[in-house]
């Protein structure tokens, strides 16, 4: 669009710079700022990438909390579900504003830069940037459900809404679940492919796609982390069932999405168009 503004001989000059201003971004520039970040996240500290995924764990546990809230409160209201589920973009907005490491972030950002050099070193530090945010984030999601399940820190009429968000991870057969954390996957990686050309709007793409994960019940390993670690300690679900019934499942499933939908759909385009090398 910008080239064709810049070509244009129906715009004087200041009009072809203000078109250029406004244009959206290229998808190699988009790429480019999406790899740029997954190389930063690659050489930082093993102990920096522990803290930052375990805050990012904590986090998440406030779509938990939200939805629980909204359920709460619309309680008998038409429509409560698609309200409840405005809810599980509350953690999101804190880790991904927040600048916290998320697994499901780092299925698109770690993963451009291997793509890119195609080295053994960069592959195996995708590899282990993934295995410690992953350890953190999952920590983070069992402590913030015992303070839950424990302390009960919120008010006692949202015990029904806890124990029902609770046993959704763990609600269905192995496949299924494993396809809705592909569908889950490849929109969270999707929302962080979108976010450089948002601008102003980034909260709203935010919202946006992380309400149709939750309305959808899709799975995501993370938010749904602390739904099963909620069941599990509350006596609701077994450990045996949240690692084999949620946890596999729905890690094979959220790499999937984010790495073969997002990132090799989106990054086969620019090198295909001869942009990058």
């Amino acid at each position: 669009m910008a080239e064709h503004a810049r070509q244009s001989k129906h715009l004087d000059c200041a009009e072809k710079a203000k078109a250029e201003q406004n244009a959206p971004l290229r998808p190699l520039v988009i790429h480019e700022i999406v790899r740029a970040e997954g190389e930063t996240e690659l050489r930082r500290p093993a102990s920096a990438l522990l803290w930052s995924g375990l805050a990012a764990g904590l986090s998440m546990g406030f779509s938990f909390v939200a939805q629980a809230l909204l359920q709460t409160s619309f309680s008998g209201v038409a429509g409560r579900d698609a309200i409840a589920a405005a809810g599980y973009a509350v953690g999101f907005a804190i880790v991904i504003l927040g600048r916290q490491q998320l697994f499901t972030e780092s299925t698109l950002t770690a993963m451009l830069p291997a793509l890119h050099d195609r080295k053994l070193a960069t592959g195996m530090a995708t590899l282990r940037l993934w295995a410690i945010v992953l350890a953190a984030n999952l920590v983070g999601t069992w402590l913030f459900a015992a303070m839950l399940a424990v302390g009960h820190p919120l008010p006692p009429e949202t015990s029904a809404a806890l124990n029902q968000l609770a046993g959704d991870p763990l609600a269905h057969p192995f496949w299924n679940t494993l396809l809705r954390a592909l569908l889950a996957g490849w929109l969270i990686a999707l929302m962080v492919w979108l976010l450089p050309s948002g601008g102003s709007a980034k909260i709203v793409i935010i919202a946006l796609l992380t309400w149709l994960v939750a309305f959808a019940k899709l799975n995501h390993i993370i938010a749904g982390s602390t739904e099963g670690a909620y069941g599990v300690l509350t006596g609701q679900a077994t450990l045996a069932a949240y690692l084999g019934s949620f946890l596999l499942p729905t890690f094979i499933g959220n790499t999937l999405g984010g790495v073969g939908l997002v990132a090799l759909l989106n990054h086969a385009p620019v090198s295909a168009d001869g942009d990058i090398e």
